[in-house]
């Protein structure tokens, strides 16, 4: 199954782009992952819901045909761990080429853009720089390879 994280810009952070890097590396080991990042749509005092548009057609464009999309959006819906590698097995089980996780910016997604998705995920209630967001996603995306396979890096129990 294909997993593609289109993210909007790049960590600023080393660190945080090293941890990244290191997670998306591990969910590689499961799944045919990539990971794309797309231009902020920041600058010029723009209004936040212009870099929102900015950055949806950004995002847009490098949506793999025939992926679902999944938004990540505070407003979305919240899933344990074992959903998500349910939701995962469901798809390889129908033989869905997969999915494509959109990533926003320091605005979020555009709202047309979430709408436009297939579904729409929250890693949390709480606000998220991207980055974090950026970070979490990657984690968890490992950490449903490593459910479906059945090996021990999951500790959460039946969640």
């Amino acid at each position: 199954m294909r997993v593609v994280v289109l993210a909007v810009g790049s960590p600023r952070d080393r660190y945080m782009a090293q941890a990244i890097r290191d997670y998306e590396s591990r969910a590689s080991r499961y799944f045919r992952f990539e990971a794309m990042e797309v231009a902020s749509g920041s600058g010029g005092g723009d209004s936040p819901s212009a870099v929102q548009a900015r950055e949806g057609n950004n995002l847009r464009r490098m949506i793999p045909h025939g992926l679902e999309t999944w938004a990540l959006s505070r407003d979305g819906d919240q899933i344990s761990s074992r959903e998500l590698a349910s939701a995962f097995s469901e798809m390889a089980t129908y033989s869905l080429p997969g999915v494509a996780f959109l990533v926003g910016g320091a605005f979020g997604l555009d709202t047309s853009l979430i709408r436009a998705c297939t579904r729409s995920l929250s890693l949390s209630r709480m606000t998220l720089p991207h980055d974090m967001a950026r970070l979490v996603l990657a984690e968890q995306l490992y950490r449903a390879g490593t459910i479906l396979r059945g090996e021990p890096y999951h500790k959460g129990g039946s969640s």
